[in-house]
């Protein structure tokens, strides 16, 4: 590691957001380099010019190769926007909105054209400089033991109360699978569910050990089947709320909640399933992570995997980058590809694909059904102490998303694994 990447990760490390608290280090702070301002103001023109968009600036100026139906970016301050993006583009352009640089009535189709062509926004001559002056991530968020329960913490503890606001009635924040014409959430997220645990071949009789505990969605439904199931979390509060829903639902004799890392699990169960939890773990700890899937697994039992992925070559140029998402949303992560996931079950496991299932295209609808709920409900969020600043962070973070599924930057797999 050099020096200067060093330096990178310790300041990244010291401007850490609380939302909860409406802290926001350095956000307000417009970035002071011309050069890189210049620089970055040049590489947008050319990057819109192709794109199917209208960049409408304060001059009444229109940027962009979209038609008058075309998805609208309003450049409200183009010096500060420029200005972030010189400073660190893959943080700078969420950052920009999150403080009101730029605006778009329907972000998620402003969006996705740039999703996608993300390879190629950047010229190629150029890409490999770029990296040489970006962040990497900090030290701090690596998925050590507790620095995944920091990670975790960071996320998922922000407030039972907002995620209630914008999920459906299960409370299950991964991507739902719709039928034909569907868009009924509910509905949707059980079809998902089952999907795992058909995967897994969960049935009356099953001992079934759940990575990633959520707030007991999966856990109750397997329960109502008939099956045990030990269920692990690293979050207090989705353990509380799990917990009290688990009771709820009646099935908590059925059920037990640990307060436990993946890395700490005991026992050989007839199932393992996971749901959207690999994206948390880091690409150094893949080897770890499936090879407790293998040890903790019966022979003859099944694997139900739910994840998230991206092409591999995009995988591999974004392996230790610092991104806006890492900033604010999900540090220490790493979407795998489906390549990656297939070369560390071959290699450090006994295990084996036997079913793929891909729905990209309804994970864009969820998230599209989420952002609107979120939006919807958004007083009764604010309520809770979150401030407006926080409004556009989570605005930016479900619409940058669904623009990932929706141009095939991203993909959603649910993977049968069979010792």
């Amino acid at each position: 590691m050099t020096a200067s990447s060093t330096r990178r990760r310790s300041r990244s490390a010291r401007h850490i957001p609380i939302p909860q608290q409406g802290v926001w280090p350095g956000l307000t702070e417009v970035p002071n380099s011309p050069l890189r301002a210049r620089i970055a103001a040049s590489l947008f023109r050319r990057a819109v010019r192709g794109l199917p968009v209208r960049v409408v600036l304060p001059s009444g100026r229109v940027l962009g190769a979209g038609g008058p139906d075309a998805p609208v970016m309003h450049l409200h301050r183009p010096a500060a926007f420029f200005h972030r993006l010189g400073a660190d583009a893959k943080i700078g352009f969420g950052e920009a909105y999150m403080v009101g640089d730029w605006t778009s009535p329907e972000p998620a189709d402003l969006l996705t054209p740039f999703a996608a062509r993300m390879s190629t926004l950047i010229p190629r001559r150029l890409q490999s400089l770029r990296r040489l002056a970006e962040r990497v991530q900090p030290d701090t968020e690596e998925n050590t033991l507790p620095g995944a329960r920091e990670n975790i913490h960071r996320h998922y503890d922000l407030s039972n109360e907002l995620f209630t606001a914008f999920l459906d009635q299960s409370m299950t924040y991964s991507s739902a699978l719709f039928g034909p014409g569907e868009t009924d959430l509910h509905a949707a997220q059980l079809r998902k569910i089952d999907g795992v645990l058909d995967f897994a071949s969960v049935g009356p009789e099953s001992h079934v050990l759940e990575i990633g505990t959520g707030w007991g969605a999966l856990a109750i439904r397997a329960a109502q089947r008939g099956a045990r199931v030990t269920t692990l979390t690293i979050s207090a509060e989705q353990r509380k709320l799990a917990e009290r829903r688990i009771a709820e639902a009646g099935v908590a004799d059925r059920v037990q909640v640990l307060m436990r890392d993946y890395r700490e699990a005991q026992g050989h169960y007839d199932a393992v399933v996971s749901v959207e939890m690999i994206e948390a773990v880091g690409r150094q700890y893949w080897p770890t992570y499936f090879g407790t899937l293998d040890r903790l697994l019966k022979p003859g039992g099944k694997v139900g995997l739910q994840a998230i992925t991206m092409p591999h070559d995009r995988m591999l140029a974004a392996a230790n980058a610092y991104t806006w998402i890492h900033k604010y949303v999900f540090p220490g992560g790493l979407i795998p590809s489906v390549e990656s996931i297939g070369e560390a079950v071959s290699e450090y496991t006994g295990l084996r694909v036997v079913q793929d299932r891909a729905f990209g295209q309804d994970y864009a609808l969820t998230l599209r059904l989420w952002r609107k709920r979120f939006l919807d409900n958004w007083e009764e969020v604010a309520a809770q102490g979150f401030d407006e600043t926080f409004r556009r962070m989570w605005e930016f973070y479900l619409a940058y998303s669904e623009a990932g599924f929706r141009a095939g930057y991203l993909d959603v797999h649910q993977l049968s694994l069979a010792k």
